[in-house]
């Protein structure tokens, strides 16, 4: 490894022979254990912080990546440049520092800012809350790899073998904390659990240094010594890097996506890794359970799959049929990327260089999606981009192109963009089915034209494909991206749409865009629970009205002549897509002067002492979820003391997987508040804008809820006896319906 090495065997023997890889198994286990156990510990605890989008993960994700790209490479440089007693020494002083940061919190004085780069934030806050700790995790496991390769214990010439313990055991603590520890326990006392936990890995790393101290002058590193190994070429390294780069950047967008669709969980950050770790313990192994054969089918079936979910073939929405496929996809992709990764391993010597490029490659997955990506694209394009370039893995000597065929296939797709169009512009055609029908018709014939020549109808088929995801009309007139989400508005059917990720959250009659006081249409159609609140007694006699939540405003357009109507938005584009009357016209036409305070409603309302609502509505989505932050037992506490005494909550909640009522009742019962319930069905076939919504009322007394006490259509919310929610603990599992 570089370093000098006394020339003395000391291989244990005997119970001893056993006793070694015993300690640096369950070593490296604690260790990857703790590691991958504070990465959805801290995530939840800082997501009320900045507001449950799914970024928040991903962006997560990259910190931790680039952590682990510092432990790894501190990890390269101390086993290279010092003797192994001095590597002990120096790196229990590091987890005597990292003691400091415990138990995990929020940094004191940390707050976010709405005007400045959430992403930044998000890694400072990790940053500053949980940096040292884990990168003293994070080089543990080449370190105690390295450590082993120096005790002369079983198979210390190919410690690799150590690597299937450390992935199993990060898989095993990814897995508990959503299945085991959060549904029993709160966050404060998983930190708690936690932070024994990396105590006693201090007497561990005492043990395992101990015995590569004692063993540092043994056979093997006295070879290794002599020999020292020749350098990587940089081709090998760059394939290193794309190999690990691929399956961790494919493992964010399909977080992303089902964060997307179902909500920023644990559960649901969690699985993906999971399955990322799995991939890590079955092909890091000198066994093989799969055949090439298979695995290249397989491969290519899961990434036509991915393929199809991530360009919008298989539909905007994922259902959870669709989620299990994209997840098994993804998995099938991680094996195959990460085996051709083990069998290009070097030997022990270069073992610490490896993963520091390992995690290079990772990281570099990291920054591309939550960094790169959402600047680059409008939409969640980061998926279909990395299954492109895992598509590259399989490509065969007939695929690389030559000068003839390069040409034929450009001809062929510059022909084939001609005719598409000369169809949108010469026939005028506009429907998005029929073009792009017509762009895979023309794909295929050009496939069956240059059969013999594969890259010249690859290239043909990507220009093609790609000029027509740009050219072929969507029915959009906006897209945007950022921290928080994908933004499009899109027409149809005469109605304007706003839909924030892949739920439709505001909509607008195209023929009302000049109407001065245009119909609110979706959840807030005058015949859904919303507009029954706001157009009783009750809100026509309130003064003052706040909304968490702006969405396109639709809301804005039961404001009565004398109210004071104030909104509370996360994401800017929110807010300047709704006040962009070519866009939508509610928040212009209706209620043009009312602010919007820009940042995380429970923060910004927190600091709004002496404010009183008579009518406050919560009305916060990403995408499908409702933020568990703003349903919990202290929010309901913070909205009850923004309200004056005879205010009234309104909450709404509809949404495809959760029954978040359960948790509001449990806080309405326990602070004796009245509750009603409305499951509206709306009115589809009568106006495509009455859909269905679920909305909850809450107040301090009956009297306050005026005749809808006694309206028929809301019915008398109860609790069901479960465990309140609050910022330490929250079960979204226990509301699945």
């Amino acid at each position: 490894m570089g370093h000098p090495m006394h020339q003395t065997d000391i291989r244990p023997a005997g119970g001893t022979g056993f006793l070694v890889p015993a300690v640096f198994t369950a070593t490296i286990f604690l260790s990857a254990s703790l590691l991958f156990f504070v990465q959805p510990l801290f995530a939840k605890i800082v997501l009320p912080q900045i507001g449950g989008a799914p970024a928040v993960w991903t962006t997560a994700m990259l910190f931790f990546q680039s952590a682990l790209i510092c432990g790894y490479l501190y990890s390269h440089l101390i086993t290279r440049y010092l003797d192994t007693r001095l590597q002990m020494g120096l790196h229990l002083a590091l987890w005597a520092l990292a003691l400091a940061f415990l138990p995990l919190a929020i940094p004191d004085g940390w707050t976010y800012d709405p005007e400045r780069s959430t992403a930044w934030q998000t890694l400072t806050l990790f940053g500053l809350g949980v940096g040292v700790p884990f990168g003293v995790l994070s080089a543990n496991a080449p370190l105690i790899q390295s450590w082993y390769a120096r005790s002369d214990g079983p198979s210390a010439d190919d410690p690799y073998f150590l690597y299937g313990a450390s992935n199993l055991g990060s898989l095993m603590a990814l897995l508990a904390f959503p299945l085991v520890a959060e549904p029993l326990f709160g966050a404060t006392r998983i930190g708690q659990g936690w932070a024994i936990g990396f105590v006693a890995l201090g007497a561990f790393l005492l043990l395992s240094g101990l015995f590569a101290a004692k063993g540092a002058g043994g056979t093997r590193a006295a070879t290794i010594a002599k020999s020292p190994a020749q350098p990587i070429p940089l081709p090998r390294i760059g394939y290193w890097i794309l190999l690990a780069f691929i399956p961790s950047s494919m493992m964010l967008a399909v977080t992303t996506k089902i964060s997307t669709d179902v909500g920023a969980i644990p559960l649901v950050w969690v699985i993906p890794l999971s399955f990322y770790l799995l991939s890590f313990v079955l092909t890091f192994s000198r066994r093989s359970y799969f055949s090439p054969t298979v695995m290249r089918f397989a491969y290519l079936a899961a990434l036509g799959w991915l393929g199809a979910v991530f360009t919008g073939i298989a539909g905007a929405h994922t259902n959870l049929i669709g989620i299990a496929g994209m997840i098994v996809g993804f998995f099938v992709v991680a094996m195959f990327v990460h085996r051709r990764l083990y069998d290009s391993r070097p030997s022990g010597a270069h073992l610490t260089l490896f993963y520091v490029i390992m995690s290079v490659g990772g990281a570099l997955g990291g920054l591309f999606n939550s960094i790169i990506a959402p600047v680059a694209f409008d939409s969640l394009a980061e998926g279909g981009v990395t299954t492109l370039l895992a598509a590259t893995l399989v490509l065969s000597a007939a695929m690389v192109p030559t000068r003839r065929s390069a040409a034929m296939g450009v001809l062929a797709g510059l022909a084939g963009i001609a005719a598409l169009l000369i169809a949108m512009n010469g026939f005028g055609i506009d429907d998005r089915l029929t073009l792009k029908l017509g762009m895979y018709a023309g794909i295929f014939l050009i496939v069956l034209l240059l059969r013999r020549t594969l890259s010249a109808i690859a290239i043909a088929a990507g220009l093609i494909a790609v000029t027509g995801a740009y050219v072929i009309p969507d029915g959009s007139i906006f897209n945007g991206r950022s921290f928080f989400g994908t933004h499009r508005v899109a027409e149809a059917d005469g109605l304007r749409s706003y839909a924030n990720g892949t739920t439709v959250h505001g909509v607008q009659r195209i023929s009302q865009l000049d109407a001065a006081r245009p119909d609110p249409l979706f959840y807030y159609h005058r015949n859904g629970p919303m507009a029954q609140v706001l157009t009783s007694e009750v809100g026509r006699a309130a003064r003052t009205v706040g909304v968490v939540g702006l969405g396109v405003g639709s809301l804005a357009c039961y404001r009565q002549e004398g109210q004071d109507w104030q909104f509370y938005e996360i994401d800017r584009i929110v807010d300047d897509i709704a006040r962009n009357p070519a866009l939508f016209t509610f928040m212009s036409n209706c209620a043009g002067d009312a602010p919007t305070h820009l940042g995380d409603a429970r923060v910004v309302l927190s600091q709004q002492e002496g404010l009183k609502y008579d009518l406050l509505v919560i009305d916060a989505y990403g995408s499908d979820s409702v933020p568990i932050h703003l349903t919990t037992h202290e929010a309901m506490q913070l909205y009850l003391d923004r309200l004056s005494p005879d205010g009234v909550l309104l909450y709404h909640i509809s949404n495809r997987y959760y029954a978040i009522h359960l948790p509001l009742s449990r806080s309405a019962e326990a602070l004796g508040l009245s509750a009603r319930i409305q499951d509206y069905l709306g009115n589809t076939d009568a106006d495509p804008g009455d859909t269905s919504s679920r909305v909850v009322i809450l107040a301090r007394n009956e009297a306050a809820l005026g005749s809808l006490a006694d309206d028929p259509r809301w019915l008398r919310l109860t609790s069901d006896g479960g465990r309140i929610w609050t910022d330490d603990y929250a079960n979204l599992l226990s509301t699945l319906e």
